[in-house]
C-alpha cells in the first residue's frame, strides 16, 4: 500500500505545481490508450478522438513554451510540432 500512496501523492504534487503540464500529460495518455484500441478494433473514432487530443495537447504544448521564461526553439517544440504535423496528415486520410 505504501508504493501505491507515494505514487499518489507524487501525482498530486506534480499537478498543483504544473497543471498545465499534468493536462497535456493526460491528454496524451489518453492518446496512447486510443490508438491502443484502435490497433486491436480498427474502428475509426478511436484514431479521431486520439488525434484530437494529440492535437490539443501539441498546441498547448507549443503555447505554453513560447509564452515561458525561455522563448528559444527547444526539443519540445520540435516534438510538439511533428506530432502535429503527423496528426493533421492523419486526419486528411482518415477524411479522404
Amino acid at each position: 500500500m505504501r508504493p501505491w500512496e507515494y505514487w499518489l501523492n507524487t501525482v498530486i504534487l506534480s499537478a498543483q505545481h504544473h497543471p498545465p503540464r499534468f493536462v497535456e500529460l493526460v491528454m496524451l495518455i489518453l492518446a496512447m490508450i486510443l490508438l491502443g484500441l484502435w490497433s486491436v478494433t480498427a474502428q475509426w473514432p478511436y484514431l479521431a478522438l486520439s488525434l484530437s487530443y494529440i492535437i490539443g495537447s501539441s498546441f498547448s504544448i507549443l503555447v505554453r513554451e513560447s509564452i515561458g521564461p525561455r522563448p528559444q526553439f527547444q526539443l519540445t517544440h520540435l516534438t510538439a510540432l511533428l506530432l502535429l504535423i503527423i496528426s493533421f496528415y492523419s486526419f486528411a486520410e482518415l477524411i479522404r
